[in-house]
């Protein structure tokens, strides 16, 4: 028999929100069908907390929800359930693989976003997606002791590529360092990554990873994808993503959570319709 779906995981950028970072009205329907049903909804995101809010206001989302890829768990109404940082010897290490890369670089420290270019190629999308204006500065050393995210930002894979290896042969034991768009290199505390977060999550709605379902897009979001009872990627994901999870939706171009929700959750929820 198969196991009903008692709780929906969403990542956010590429999946609930469509390209211009908008969360359309199918997917606010969508999400409230849920909770008319008594299924329970929550987002996980590599965004920060104040990138979050307007999200989960709009959607009223009262239970827990994961900033930083789940290295901020956090309410609300402001309460902060969990937060780990990234460990100060792995800020100074990236920070110096990077010296010389042709990357920007962005740190999320303190909840401000600290920026190395004003006119970066995907600054003003993270205008909206982080809901702040950056603080340009070039010493991010100085921010190391409280440090939630290092993104390096480049439209060049091949660099990215090659940067992630470089600071994962040395570090990948003490932090979490994957894309969470093909365009940015994350860093996160090791127990920043989306698989633990999926696992807190369900904990806090008392729910086993088996009645989960998950929806993602990016490398980042294979963690949780692989641990959920029902895991779901976009249609807008890579190729490499999707090849790894069976049941794909819609892109988010094309209202692909909604999608997914009405068509392939709610047969999994047990609830009559």
């Amino acid at each position: 028999m198969t196991t009903p779906i008692r709780l929906v995981v969403s990542d956010v950028d590429g999946t609930l929100v469509d390209p211009d970072k908008t969360l359309r009205p199918a997917t606010i329907a969508a999400v409230r069908r849920l909770e008319a049903a008594g299924v329970g909804f929550t987002i996980i995101s590599a965004r920060p907390r104040s990138g979050l809010m307007a999200l989960v206001e709009t959607l009223g989302v009262d239970a827990p929800v994961g900033a930083f890829n789940g290295g901020t768990v956090f309410r609300r109404d402001g309460t902060i359930e969990a937060r780990f940082r990234v460990p100060e010897p792995v800020v100074r290490g990236a920070l110096e693989a990077a010296r010389d890369v042709a990357v920007d670089i962005w740190v999320f420290a303190a909840d401000r976003w600290y920026a190395s270019n004003p006119e970066g190629e995907h600054v003003d999308h993270e205008r909206i997606a982080s809901a702040q204006e950056p603080v340009i500065t070039q010493d991010f050393v100085a921010l190391a002791g409280e440090v939630d995210k290092i993104t390096f930002v480049s439209d060049d894979p091949p660099v990215l590529r090659a940067l992630h290896d470089r600071i994962a042969g040395v570090h990948g034991d003490d932090a979490t360092i994957a894309q969470s768009q093909t365009y940015y290199l994350d860093i996160t505390a090791l127990e920043a990554n989306k698989g633990e977060g999926v696992a807190s999550l369900a904990k806090a709605f008392d729910v086993g990873l088996a009645e989960v379902a998950a929806i993602g897009d990016q490398a980042n979001d294979l963690p949780m994808l692989l641990r959920a009872g029902l895991p779901i990627v976009m249609g807008n994901a890579p190729s490499a993503v999707k090849a790894q999870v069976a049941t794909h939706t819609l892109s988010n171009a094309e209202d692909g959570v909604a999608h997914a929700i009405n068509t392939i959750i709610f047969p999994r929820t047990g609830v009559r319709t």
